[in-house]
């Protein structure tokens, strides 16, 4: 696959905002199907709305459909027992990627995560974001939200539907061989290896009689530990460094390494405005404290850092230069940060398209006016000791961390 985004101009491209915007067309197009849905998801929690994804799947695997599931080991780990024996009992196949064993994360090999949010259905419409399966007003670790989770997802059709389905039954294949390999099962591992690679084959050769009739220009890039590992990363910078009246970023976890921070620094001190929407409420101390030690930098040159106060802030979303004729915007599961830039498994649709761009744009703004709170470069510069040492030590705990993957930021 190409180091640079491989964009066309045959997609549809339809932005949502929070599981109650997606979920309806989600559930809706997963009604419809009629030969297979391919589902990646890192959380899959069945409270509230969660269910009804459940339900569709089971659904749609009780008439006939090839139904493949997969989710995190991290995010999700097993699935509840209920809800696994309905799905299993409805002829839904799942997996759990990258299960935790007996030393769970204490094992740096078990970093490496699958964190994207792809669903695929008859090889035709693909759903790509960063909302997991979870309703927007529950948190499986803080309950009841009083406002709704902030993030956002795509609907597309068009070609780039055909890549994310390929990469999606390439790890469904693969994580298949894994398992006949540990059951000493060799045949039947290697047959599951055929199979990726004729599906792939398969997959490509149809992508190539779809046309949706649409014109948007869009691409899908996509991170792994093997070819892509800087695609998401090279893709920010390209954008960013051809910026040239303004850069919107909103992001739940953000840590940017050199070459980001660098890039937004230059930027804002050629005269682009640039702004960020980052999370304002206290989540994870190291999502909280490592992030801090990064803004004095950027605050210095003028880069506007904005918190969202009313719930969490999980989008990981930015739009370059929206009302101006070279518009550029990204909406996806990475963050900018060194687990999601680094070692997990990440994916992200780029469209290069004026009315998209500006729809996200409005969203992001409104935010920033209505729900977020401007940082004061002289109140961050004089918070109190503690907090200061605290995010040193986070930063500091990240960076041994990344040491130990073998992996420099």
């Amino acid at each position: 696959m190409s180091p640079t985004p491989e964009f066309a101009h045959d997609h549809d491209v339809r932005l949502y905002q929070g599981a109650q915007e997606l979920f309806p067309a989600l559930v809706e197009a997963m009604d419809a199907a009629l030969s297979d849905i391919q589902f990646e998801t890192y959380i899959f929690d069945f409270t509230g709305a969660g269910s009804s994804v459940g339900e569709a799947l089971a659904r749609a695997a009780q008439r006939g459909v090839r139904t493949h599931l997969v989710v995190d080991g991290v995010g999700t780990g097993r699935l509840p027992a209920p809800w696994a024996a309905r799905l299993t009992a409805a002829g839904v196949q799942w997996r759990v990627y990258s299960p935790l064993g007996r030393l769970g994360l204490l094992l740096p090999s078990r970093w490496r995560r699958l964190h994207r949010k792809l669903c695929v259905v008859d090889g035709r419409v693909l759903f790509c974001g960063g909302i997991n399966v979870l309703d927007d007003f529950h948190d499986p670790n803080h309950g009841t939200l009083d406002a709704p989770r902030f993030d956002f997802a795509v609907r597309a059709t068009g070609s780039l539907v055909v890549q994310a389905s390929d990469a999606m039954e390439q790890l469904w294949w693969r994580m298949q061989a894994v398992r006949d390999v540990r059951k000493r099962r060799l045949p039947e591992a290697l047959q599951a290896l055929r199979t990726a690679s004729a599906q792939r084959h398969a997959e490509q050769q149809i992508g190539q009689l779809r046309g949706s009739g649409a014109q948007v220009r869009a691409a899908l890039v996509l991170r792994d530990n093997v070819r892509n590992r800087a695609r998401i990363e090279k893709t920010y910078l390209r954008a960013i460094g051809s910026a040239r009246h303004e850069v919107i970023i909103a992001n739940a976890y953000f840590v940017p390494g050199r070459k980001l921070r660098k890039a937004l620094l230059m930027a804002a001190r050629r005269g682009v405005r640039v702004r960020l929407l980052l999370q304002g409420r206290y989540e994870y101390f190291m999502q909280y404290h490592a992030a801090r030690p990064v803004y004095g930098p950027l605050l210095e040159a003028g880069v506007e850092i904005h918190e969202y106060a009313p719930s969490f802030l999980h989008a990981k979303v930015a739009v370059v230069d929206a009302m101006g004729d070279r518009p550029w915007a990204t909406v996806g599961s990475s963050n900018l940060d060194p687990l999601s830039l680094l070692l997990a498994r990440e994916a992200n649709v780029v469209v290069e398209d004026t009315a998209f761009a500006r729809d996200l744009r409005q969203r992001l703004v409104h935010a920033m006016q209505h729900a977020g709170r401007r940082m004061d470069p002289a109140r961050y510069a004089g918070r109190p000791l503690r907090q200061r040492v605290l995010d040193r030590l986070a930063f500091g705990l990240m960076r041994l961390a990344l040491w130990l993957t073998g992996n420099r930021y």
